[in-house]
């Protein structure tokens, strides 16, 4: 689990970084970001849309296994930054394939 100061939590955060945000797709991910240059921590917050699974358990157990890879991962990334991971919907089943792999 992510630490609290590690979330994004607020409406307010989200909406600042997907509408001044920079975005880079790949396959099953897009993810958005925005330098956070008055906090000195990076924060994560994860949007797994319905469109990727009606059953919210398999949408939680996404973010799960997302937050715990940016836990792991996060000693590594130099800025602070403020980014929100988005699922594609088109690659759903490889993407629940591919994390649950992990």
């Amino acid at each position: 689990m992510l630490n609290k100061k590690n979330c994004l939590k607020k409406k307010k955060d989200f909406e600042q970084v997907i509408k001044k945000g920079k975005k880079i797709e790949k396959a099953f991910l897009v993810l958005k970001f925005f330098e956070n240059s008055l906090e000195e921590v990076t924060r994560v917050g994860f949007v797994v849309s319905q469109k990727i699974s009606k059953k919210a358990s398999l949408r939680n157990q996404i973010k799960r296994r997302l937050r715990e890879i940016i836990k792991n991962n996060l000693i590594n990334i130099n800025y602070f930054f403020q980014l929100i991971n988005v699922n594609k919907p088109i690659w759903s089943c490889s993407l629940a394939n591919h994390i649950f792999l992990l």
